[in-house]
């Protein structure tokens, strides 16, 4: 039987409790499809695993996002055959995606259409269905609604940006460089900010004439909550994505009264694809927009599977844009 790699963690903390092992990948069972993996995603989400964010029962894989192509499929599985190129996303569900191979339910698979290769199925499936989602069932944009979009030359951040500009509205996006900047504005930022030397909700006053925006994708968390809800115009939304610097403090919910009697949510991507037809219909749109060429996925980082802890450093520092992937 054929050796296969994979990323596996013992216990939580810094990126180097990590290993990179040998594992033996079995005939799928009922179901089941086994998945040779092309390319492997990358996510922040990824380090909530590792450091205990979010908590899960150890020993255990790492990662939920990869593309590649069936090998085998078990018993009952009627809907993917082998040879067929798929990408998969989730949570819980399709942790162990740090693989070069791996047996995985079939009814979490994505059928690829020919124009999306796995390397960009594997950088975009949980970004591009997270900005599908952001875009398309948060809230009801209208052309010249104005929104303000943080970590905006991030993975999520230039595919929402791009997705923003179709729709018509006006992005503004924040970064902490100028370089990172550059790429914000170079997918569909109206006006970046850099939060590094500038207080992000005074200009935002200033580029909305004191009104405010619409919503806020916020993935920063802690040290960007209360600025976010500054930004916002009366009755705005508040759309919680992440939290990159540490967890939003505690909060006494008079306060969004006393800013505008404003709404926040904390969304998460496995509620808005747990039913199949709206899982396809969001992949169905992104896919449209990717092979059409209207929404460009930029990856900035390719790294090998044996360099995970590297990579996870290079994610957690802020030194990546764009999205990174593993190539197998």
């Amino acid at each position: 039987m054929t050796m296969n790699k994979a990323i596996r963690f013992y216990e939580t903390g810094t990126p180097e409790v990590m290993r990179y092992e040998d594992i033996i990948v079995g005939e799928p069972d009922t179901g089941q499809v086994r998945l040779r993996h092309v390319a492997v995603g990358l996510n922040y989400a990824d380090t909530y695993f590792r450091d205990g964010t979010y908590q899960i029962p150890l020993a255990n894989g790492m990662g939920v996002e990869a593309a590649g192509v069936i090998e085998a499929v078990g018993e009952g599985v009627t809907d993917f055959k082998v040879g067929e190129r798929v990408t998969y996303t989730g949570f819980l569900n399709t942790l162990g995606a740090y693989s070069t191979a791996r047996l995985i339910a079939a009814n979490v698979l994505i059928k690829l259409p020919e124009e999306i290769s796995c390397e960009t199925a594997a950088a975009m499936t949980m970004r591009g269905l997270t900005a599908s989602y952001l875009m398309r069932r948060i809230y009801d944009f209208k052309a010249g609604d104005t929104i303000l979009l943080h970590a905006a030359a991030g993975g999520v951040g230039l595919i929402v940006a791009q997705w923003a500009k179709l729709l018509g509205l006006t992005v503004i996006g924040t970064t902490s460089s100028d370089a990172k900047a550059a790429i914000a504005k170079a997918h569909g930022c109206d006006h970046v900010i850099n939060y590094s030397h500038e207080n992000v909700a005074e200009r935002v006053r200033e580029l909305t004439n004191g009104v405010g925006v619409n919503v806020v994708f916020d993935s920063v968390g802690k040290d960007t909550f209360m600025s976010s809800l500054d930004s916002l115009k009366r009755r705005g939304l508040m759309v919680c994505v992440g939290t990159a610097s540490g967890p939003i403090p505690d909060f006494n919910p008079v306060l969004l009264a006393l800013k505008g009697s404003l709404y926040i949510t904390r969304p998460a991507l496995a509620d808005y694809i747990a039913d199949p037809v709206e899982k396809q219909a969001l992949a169905n749109e992104l896919f449209d927009h990717v092979a059409s060429g209207r929404i460009k996925i930029e990856i900035n980082q390719r790294y090998e599977l044996k360099d995970a802890v590297q990579a996870h450093r290079d994610l957690e520092s802020r030194k990546t844009t764009g999205s990174s992937i593993f190539v197998i």
